[in-house]
């Protein structure tokens, strides 16, 4: 007879059930991204700041976004840049600890979309001026004009990736849990 404790299961911190899924969907998402701003730059020359009619309410523009969203403290010296790039490997390493504890599939998925999105705009900071940012969404009418702000594909998946974790949470009955 031990007087031992019955061992606790322990938690992953860095790999899970779902981790191989997560990272899967992150890293295709950051190479869709990272492809479409390439593309955008050096074969639609996108650069030559003529904007790229798509449709009466949405156009391709380019711009360097040097702060976090929606463009909010813009960075420019030479110590920002860094913090925002700092902060972002941090916010990645915890949705990736979290990606490991993750218990659905579609908080998988959101978290991959989450993170791959967080790399593709870091991926920018290192070698541009900001984050490239290309869609415009605009409502232009006599009457009304409304111009929303220009984002990117990385910013949709985050987007989507936090949708995703809500619609899981309330599904489960309950928030999802982060570590």
């Amino acid at each position: 007879m031990t007087d031992a404790a019955p061992a606790k299961a322990a938690r992953p911190y860095l790999w899970g059930s779902l981790s191989a899924f997560g990272l899967f969907v992150a890293a295709v998402t950051c190479l869709i991204d990272q492809a479409a701003k390439f593309w955008l730059l050096l074969d639609m020359h996108l650069n030559s700041h003529v904007p790229v009619v798509l449709t009466p309410f949405a156009e391709l523009v380019l711009t360097w976004n040097t702060g976090i969203s929606y463009g909010l403290f813009p960075q420019n010296g030479p110590i920002g840049p860094w913090a925002l790039l700092a902060f972002k490997i941090a916010a990645v390493v915890f949705l990736w600890v979290w990606l490991s504890r993750a218990p659905s599939r579609l908080t998988g998925l959101a978290l991959g979309f989450i993170i791959g999105g967080a790399v593709g705009n870091a991926i920018d900071r290192l070698h541009w001026p900001g984050v490239m940012d290309f869609v415009l969404l605009h409502v232009e009418t006599a009457a009304f004009s409304f111009r929303w702000y220009v984002f990117n594909l990385a910013d949709v998946a985050i987007v989507a990736g936090v949708v995703g974790l809500l619609y899981d949470s309330l599904r489960q009955g309950g928030a999802v849990k982060a570590p």
